[in-house]
This record gives structure tokens, C-alpha cells and sequence, in this order.
């Protein structure tokens, strides 16, 4: 197993791989001024909104936020780890890097080993389904089989037999694997008497692969009764299904080829659909689509994304639940960071593995391009839920209908889909419209997942830049229920940041802001301590080193180091004075609201500490407000 590569090797590599060249491979750039402009190669667009920075060597895409350096241009474009990233670019450039800390066949990280845990934990499982004679496993060939995917199904797909019995957990011992590792792999689990034992029993096991094809978890549907008959992999350090889709590594390169991502829910639909030549399906893991998945399917099928519902009661409420990821990104106003998502329900009660195998492949990609927009498919859902022949059946389907619209009640698409809403159901289009007016958005809980911010508005487009900071700060932003002066805060938040990361010398002389400041973002304090630390190792660290180092340590670092759009033309020097006493300004105002909320009730505190306290406000606003005279709003040139 390969070890550690060593941050010499690492900026070796860096400063041998062309960030303009390697974008310039996958979109044709152009040069404006001192910046490289393309198409931004992780989301479909039509106008240029990509800019690769050719000193720096960073690159931000003002369209949908994304950013960083050419090992992070490589991270998301092709899935790979960092160490995968940083191995490629060297076989590119043709540079020996060495790896310390590494044995040969021997994991040296947690992950590396949970996953190799896996991996012969896949082997064992297959090798059980193709060779045990004993009848349970027989009686799993015989469901796949059945199910049309017997042959060199098992074989291209891995599947495998789980026997249960401790079988697993012997054959893993005795491959040099601990309790504690199989366990943590969720593999095997223990017994209230502490006896380790197989997770999976008497199963067909689906391996689940990451997008670079590593087993990192497994699905088992049981074989004959039994209850659950699906058993999925708990979540391990590996493994998060929010953040993983089945068949991802077998799809994305069809995906790439057609734009299309087809979205199932079942594992032996996914092959299915594979065997058959639909080659960019893939399924979600027990859960609804989250806005990971979105973002991950949108790195690959650039065009649209189609949910495929079974026609059953449970795909009708898989139906129903898609309709929840209803937002403003599939509006336009959303512009570039549009998601096309589409559905399609199959019809006579089918699933897609079964429509296939009795109607054939061009007839499910026949409704596949014809899928409808998610918007349309969810009103006519709920429309068809009601009798539109009575008064009072119209009046419920439109109240019905109209709260599919809730979410993205003020935009034009909105207003469009809610005209049509009124004529279908024979009432006034101004008294549907002032209805939709007064729809409450849902809230959305908990659909970021742990770690990622949520949706947010585009970034300062191009022909905006230097404009001052007065600019818009976006929809999405000012929907986010903070107040304008809070929002202003965290914008000057991150473009100090982003400016610091893209002028290493600048935050050595404003060491201190950064150690300093109050960051109201916690994301923010993380990031301003990694460049601290990164400076402190190696104050001649380049900026695409810094914004390298933050991404580890935060995985959303580089879209917001690359994000700064303030300075322009101006001179770094000076919008890093405005921002550090625009911050200082602000954390001073939040130290004297602080105290101010001390002395709101006078019977609190001693009288001499209360008006000790009060002289000290005094002269703290008194500073403040000569230093808010002073402090000149900032216009670029």
C-alpha cells in the first residue's frame, strides 16, 4: 500500500502542472487580461463564467461557487482523492514521487484498511456464490437467475452469497484482520455476549463501490422470507450513503458521453438496466436523492438528471418524496447553476428491471427522453389525485397542486406553472396567484448534509467584478434569514480570506486579523487557522499550496479562497486594510453590544462595577465611532 507523499514531492508536481493547459484540455480557453476564461467543465453552461488565474494557479467558477487548485481541478472533476490527484499529475508530468510510511499489501491509514476489509470481505462473498454446493447458495444463483442476471452478471458486478454461520468473520482472521476493523467496516457486529459474528446471513450481497470502484460497503436482499428483505451497510467511516449512488463507477462514463443521469432505487435494477445497454443508471442506497448526489451526478451528466419510479405503491411514494427537493436551482433565474431534473413513472405497476426485460431497452430510453420536468410531473401528479369533474374536487386539487409550488413561489416559473394550475382547475388566475403569494416555503431540515454549506446564490459574476461591495449578495443568501449587516459580515469574511490565500505576503503582515478576528462563520475561524499554520511551516508557501492545505481540513476551503472578487484592479494592499479595520470595526461593535447587554438591567450588578462598566462603553463607543468616520467605504478602481 502506498504511504505518505511528502510536501516537497507534492509542490514539485504543482509547479510542473500547467492549470491553464490541463483545463484547456477539457474546455477551450480564452485569455482576457491576465486571466484564462472557459466553460466551466462541472456544470453545463453556455457563457463563460470559469477563470483560471495563470500566476496563482487557481481557478473559480463565479457559476456554481466550485474552486481551488490543480490538484482540486483533478479531485472533482475525476473523483479522485488528494494523494490520487497529486499521483496522476506526477505520471503526467513524469516525476518519481516518493512515499513514505508504507509497507507493501499492507493498509498504513484507517480508511485503507477498512477498505481492504471490504474488499475481502466482496472476494469471499462472490467466491461463495459462484463455488458453495451447499443449497442456500445454490438457492441465490437461482434468484438471480431469475431475475435475468445469471452468466457473467455476477462476475462483471462482483455479486456474492453471504452464508452467515461465522464464516465471514473466520476467513477475515485468518486474513490478518482484527475484531475491531471488521466491525467498524460493519462486516461482522457482536452479540450480547460479545461473540463476534457475521452482519450478513443468508443473503445475495450487491458490493457497493465508491466512484473509483473501491468496495467501501454492501446491500444483501434476503433470500426466500425474511425480514429486512434489503439490509444496506450502516454508515462506517468509509461509507455515507447520503453520499454515495450504486453503480456510479460503472456510469460515469456513460453519463459524461450522453449528459443523462438515470436514477433508480434498486440494485438489480441498476444492472439491469446496465446489461441492457442503459449504461448511466445508478440507484440511491435506501434514502431519498440528497443535494450531494445532485451535486455529485452533475459533475458527470452535465444535461439532465431523470428519476425512473417504479409504478408500484412504493415507487408512487418515492414519487411523492422526489418532490421535496424542489428548489430555486431548477428555476431560472437559478442561471448557470440550473439542475435539470426530470422524472418518469413506468407503466402497468413495472419496475425498470422488469420493463426492460418484457418491453426492451429503446422503449425505456424512449421515455427517458421523454421525461418530464420535476415541476410538471409533481403538479399533474397531485391534479390527477382529484376530481376535476366537481367544484369541490377542483378546489382541492388546486390547494394540492399549488403547494408543489411553495418552495419556489417567487419566481417566474412559479407564476407560469400556477396560471396553468387555475385554468385546469376553472378559477380566476389573479386569485391563484395572490394563493401562491402567500404560500409558506417549507423548511428544509437537515438537507445539508454534516460538513456541506447549504445552496447558495452564485458568486459575483465577471462583468460585476470590482464593482464595490455594495454588489447584490444573492438570492439564495438573503433567504438564509440573517440580517442584511450580518450578510454584509460574512461576505467581508470571506473575501479577507480569499484574499489572504491568493496573497500569501498579505496574511504574514495581517498575521494578527487572522488570529484575531472574531470570525462569526466557524468555516471561516477553520480556514484562518490552516493558513496560519501553513505560513508558519513554510512562509514562502505559494497560494495554490495554502488553499491545497485548507482543503484538507475543509472540504468547501477552496470555493471559498478562490471566491474573492473585491480586488479587481485594485491594489491587494489596500482592500486588505479596508477588510482587516472593516472586521476589527465589526468585532468592536459586537464586544460593545455584548457589554451594552450587561448594563440593560442596572440591578445586576454593584452600582461602582455598574458604572465602571458604563464609562467603559462610553469610551469603547466613542473609539468605535471615530473609527467609523474615518473608515471610508471601499470603491475599486
Amino acid at each position: 500500500m502506498a504511504g505518505t507523499i511528502g510536501e516537497e514531492d507534492i509542490q514539485k508536481v504543482r509547479e510542473a502542472s500547467d492549470l491553464v493547459a490541463i483545463i484547456g484540455e477539457r474546455s477551450p480557453v480564452k485569455q482576457r487580461g491576465r486571466d484564462f476564461w472557459c466553460c466551466c467543465p462541472l456544470h453545463h453552461e453556455k457563457t463563460p463564467s470559469f477563470k483560471i488565474d495563470p500566476v496563482l494557479q487557481l481557478w473559480h467558477c463565479f457559476g456554481c461557487g466550485e474552486g481551488g487548485d490543480v490538484f482540486g481541478f483533478l479531485m472533482k472533476t475525476e473523483d479522485l482523492s488528494f494523494p490520487e490527484a497529486v499521483r496522476k499529475l506526477a505520471e503526467r508530468a513524469h516525476i518519481d514521487i516518493a512515499e513514505t510510511g508504507g509497507r507493501p499489501g499492507v493498509a498504513n491509514s484507517k480508511k485503507a484498511r477498512l477498505k481492504a476489509v471490504c474488499e475481502a470481505t466482496a472476494a469471499f462473498y462472490h467466491i461463495q456464490l459462484m463455488r458453495n454446493p451447499e443449497p442456500d447458495a445454490a438457492a441465490a444463483r437461482s434468484y438471480l437467475a431469475g431475475r435475468g442476471l445469471g452468466g457473467d452478471v455476477p462476475k462483471r458486478w462482483q455479486l456474492g452469497f453471504a452464508p452467515g454461520h461465522g464464516k465471514l468473520v473466520r476467513h477475515l482472521t485468518a486474513q490478518g484482520f482484527n475484531a475491531e476493523e471488521m466491525v467498524e467496516a460493519n462486516v461482522a457486529m457482536k452479540d450480547r455476549g460479545g461473540k463476534l459474528r457475521d452482519r450478513f446471513f443468508n443473503r445475495v450481497i450487491f458490493p457497493i463501490n465508491d466512484a473509483q470502484g473501491e468496495c467501501i460497503a454492501f446491500g444483501g436482499r434476503v433470500i426466500g422470507k425474511g425480514e429486512p428483505k434489503y439490509l444496506n451497510s450502516q454508515e462506517t467511516p468509509v461509507f455515507h450513503k447520503s453520499q454515495v449512488l450504486y453503480g456510479l463507477d460503472h456510469a460515469k462514463a456513460a453519463m459524461a458521453a450522453t449528459g443523462v443521469a438515470v436514477v433508480v432505487e434498486g440494485y438489480t435494477d441498476v444492472i439491469a438496466l446496465h446489461e441492457a445497454g442503459i449504461a448511466n443508471a445508478v440507484a440511491t442506497l435506501g434514502t431519498a436523492l440528497t443535494l450531494r448526489h445532485i451535486r455529485l451526478l452533475s459533475r458527470h451528466a452535465q444535461h439532465k438528471i431523470v428519476y425512473l419510479f417504479d409504478g408500484d405503491e412504493a415507487g408512487q411514494r418515492a414519487a411523492d418524496r422526489a418532490l421535496g427537493f424542489i428548489d430555486d436551482s431548477m428555476t431560472p433565474e437559478a442561471g448557470r447553476a440550473k439542475v435539470e431534473l426530470a422524472a418518469v413513472t413506468l407503466p402497468d405497476n413495472l419496475d425498470p428491471a422488469e420493463f426492460v426485460g418484457a418491453r426492451g431497452a429503446d422503449a425505456l430510453r424512449a421515455l427517458i427522453a421523454d421525461a418530464r420536468p420535476l415541476l410538471k410531473y409533481g403538479i399533474e401528479r397531485r391534479l390527477a389525485a382529484h376530481d376535476l369533474t366537481s367544484a369541490e374536487g377542483r378546489s382541492r386539487a388546486l390547494v394540492d397542486a399549488l403547494s408543489v409550488l411553495a418552495p419556489i413561489k417567487d419566481s417566474l416559473l412559479a407564476k407560469d406553472y400556477a396560471v396553468q394550475i387555475a385554468s385546469r382547475c376553472r378559477a380566476r388566475e389573479e386569485d391563484v396567484l395572490d394563493q401562491l403569494a402567500r404560500l409558506e416555503p417549507p423548511r428544509r431540515t437537515g438537507e445539508a448534509d454534516a460538513g456541506e454549506e447549504p445552496r447558495r446564490a452564485a458568486a459575483t459574476p465577471p462583468a460585476a467584478e470590482g464593482a464595490g461591495v455594495a454588489g447584490d449578495a444573492g438570492r439564495a443568501a438573503r433567504r438564509s434569514g440573517l440580517s442584511q449587516p450580518e450578510l454584509n459580515r460574512r461576505r467581508f469574511e470571506r473575501e479577507f480570506l480569499s484574499l489572504a490565500a491568493q496573497h500569501p505576503d498579505l496574511a504574514l503582515v495581517h498575521a494578527d486579523a487572522l488570529a484575531q478576528t472574531q470570525w462569526h462563520e466557524p468555516a471561516h475561524a477553520a480556514l484562518a487557522q490552516s493558513m496560519l499554520a501553513t505560513l508558519a511551516e513554510d512562509p514562502a508557501a505559494p497560494a495554490a499550496r495554502v488553499v491545497s492545505d485548507a482543503a484538507r481540513t475543509l472540504p468547501q476551503a477552496p470555493n471559498i479562497l478562490t471566491s474573492g472578487s473585491m480586488a479587481g484592479s485594485a491594489d491587494p494592499r489596500e482592500v486588505a486594510r479596508f477588510l482587516v479595520e472593516e472586521l476589527g470595526i465589526g468585532d468592536a461593535e459586537d464586544a460593545v453590544a455584548a457589554l451594552r447587554a450587561q448594563l440593560s438591567d442596572p440591578s445586576l450588578l454593584p452600582a461602582d462595577e455598574y458604572e465602571m462598566l458604563f464609562q467603559s462603553v462610553t469610551a469603547m463607543q466613542k473609539d468605535l465611532t471615530r473609527r467609523r468616520l474615518a473608515h471610508k467605504p471601499f470603491v475599486s478602481e
